[in-house]
């Protein structure tokens, strides 16, 4: 406490000791700012206590001669019951805190856990999709590809039959590829199949053989 003497007369005769009685209202004026704030903040706020209890000590000390110029808080020792008080506080907030802290990370990883898989989810799904559309392509392109064959086939035979001889040799492959298969039903160990009407056999047969007189001939002529 930083006392400055502005009259000596009422110093010496206004009161008995002004050092005392200005100590004591420090004292007095200082437990009664403290009690107005929080415990915990008392050490944030040491210059603010300073300024309040000058305020109210150089008010009363103007009667006394006496200015105050400056008050400082060197330390400030609570009773053992209130620093334990503020010990279980602390650590409640700490541990609250704490609390928080883990709440607050366990929901992030829940978070983050869905949202990696939503991602998977959709990195599958769009695999799922990729994969349909390949499948499709590749089914239409095989489709195009077994359309344009069978067109090209079916132009060529269209050719083929225009040209001289040209049915006659379509007869002809279809008269042995008829017979072919006949021949093969009757190597196997099943039960043979008979056309209803044998002169059906006589007459493949016949065109058959008409084909080939036929075809003879062309040759013969061609050859003469």
């Amino acid at each position: 406490l930083y006392l400055q003497v502005m009259d000596s007369k009422l110093s010496s005769y206004g009161i008995d000791e002004y050092r005392v009685a200005a100590s004591q209202l420090a004292q007095t004026s200082l437990r009664s700012v403290i009690g107005k704030i929080e415990l915990d903040r008392t050490f944030e706020e040491r210059d603010t206590l300073n300024q309040q209890v000058v305020a109210a000590i150089d008010e009363a000390a103007q009667n006394w001669g006496v200015k105050v110029l400056r008050y400082e808080i060197k330390d400030i020792t609570p009773p053992q019951t209130v620093m334990e008080a503020m010990e279980k506080q602390m650590k409640a907030e700490r541990e609250k805190r704490a609390a928080i802290a883990t709440s607050e990370g366990e929901r992030q990883s829940r978070i983050n856990r869905a949202e990696g898989l939503k991602q998977e989810a959709i990195e599958v799904s769009e695999g799922e999709k990729r994969k349909r559309i390949n499948e499709a392509e590749g089914q239409a392109k095989e489709i195009e590809l077994v359309a344009h064959a069978t067109a090209e086939g079916i132009r060529k035979v269209a050719e083929a039959l225009s040209m001289t001889g040209g049915e006659t040799a379509a007869n002809l492959r279809v008269a042995e590829k008829y017979i072919a298969e006949f021949g093969n039903l009757a190597k196997e160990n099943n039960t043979m199949i008979i056309p209803a009407s044998l002169g059906d056999i006589s007459a493949m047969v016949s065109t058959v053989m008409s084909v080939l007189g036929h075809a003879n001939k062309s040759n013969m002529t061609k050859v003469g």
